[in-house]
């Protein structure tokens, strides 16, 4: 097919989805707006991933689509400016990773310019979509179920650490899904007769003051909740479990490859793979208001043999048979 003919049914595939007027005229090159509460640095091979699900659309950054990148770096008060900037850009469409703050912050930006989104929470409670089936409006995505498994990490962790006289439970206060994290963890808690302590965390200095309470407080483990801060944060955080011999379980396997002890959840580069599909479809006329709503299903457990000898840790048997992977 000829240049001039492809370009004819695209626009023709986006008016039937789109009414005429409803967004800006796009450049001949359509333009996506990659908007991330994380870093490039930390997700590089997350963004690979985003890119080879455009590939199977018959999209290629620099050939026939181009990208246009913002990343906060795990400070979310950025984002409302740099979703604007995309908006006056103007993009064909909006990607959202790193969860609910970059996708609250293009929705808060946009109502035309359709937006797929990448978050680990219920998007209808978010105010994302009216529904999982029938989105409505110009937003949909992938659910990465990553603010939902903390119970399972605890029971996890519990296997290592079986008296534990309390287990922290680290969060941070200016996520969204903050207060729905504690209060399924203290259910799950309560549950399991296990106490909890919360501690919060924003800034580099709170993650350092949490750990001094940790240690002073003499909690012998703990639990990292999901949050695009901490992911940016993977190393540090790692780095004093490590030194102060907390046995951690953090929210993706990237930690344990770091030199976590575990790690359970949902597989993020299969989920960005995903989300590259959806804004394939998008580009190629698709409305999101006509998209379902999925939920990544594909799930890792890995274990750091390495760091649980270094924290003078044994592993149960049971344990390590449930792991996807070990890194020894």
């Amino acid at each position: 097919m000829r240049r001039r003919e492809f370009l004819g049914v695209i626009g023709g595939a986006a008016a039937v989805a789109w009414p005429l007027g409803a967004r800006p005229q796009q450049p001949s090159m359509p333009v996506i707006g990659y908007l991330s509460a994380r870093s490039r640095e930390d997700t590089s091979h997350l963004i690979t991933a985003f890119l080879r699900g455009l590939t199977e659309n018959g999209y290629s950054e620099g050939q026939n689509v181009a990208v246009e990148y913002r990343f906060a770096d795990g400070q979310y008060d950025r984002l409302p400016a740099m979703a604007a900037e995309l908006v006056q850009r103007p993009v064909a469409v909006i990607t959202t990773t790193g969860g609910e703050p970059a996708a609250l912050a293009a929705k808060a930006a946009t109502s035309s310019i359709p937006i797929i989104f990448t978050i680990g929470s219920d998007p209808v409670k978010q105010g994302l979509v009216a529904s999982f089936n029938r989105p409505g409006g110009n937003t949909t995505g992938i659910v990465l179920l990553t603010s939902q498994l903390d119970s399972k990490r605890l029971s996890l962790l519990r296997d290592v650490v079986p008296n534990a006289s309390t287990v922290g439970f680290l969060v941070n206060p200016k996520f969204s899904a903050s207060e729905a994290q504690i209060s399924d963890m203290q259910d799950a808690a309560r549950a399991m007769n296990q106490p909890i302590q919360v501690l919060r965390a924003n800034t580099d200095r709170e993650v350092s003051a949490a750990f001094e309470t940790i240690v002073q407080q003499r909690i012998p483990a703990l639990v990292v909740a999901a949050s695009p801060f901490f992911d940016t944060r993977r190393n540090i955080l790692v780095e004093l479990a490590n030194r102060n011999t907390v046995p951690t379980i953090y929210h993706f396997r990237e930690f344990a490859d770091a030199g976590g002890l575990m790690a359970y959840g949902i597989s993020f580069t299969d989920g960005y793979r995903q989300v590259g599909v959806y804004t394939g479809r998008v580009l190629k006329g698709a409305n999101p208001a006509d998209l379902p709503v999925t939920q990544s299903t594909k799930f890792e457990f890995v274990i750091n043999v390495k760091t649980a000898k270094f924290l003078g840790l044994k592993l149960s048997d049971n344990l390590l048979s449930l792991a996807d992977e070990v890194i020894e």
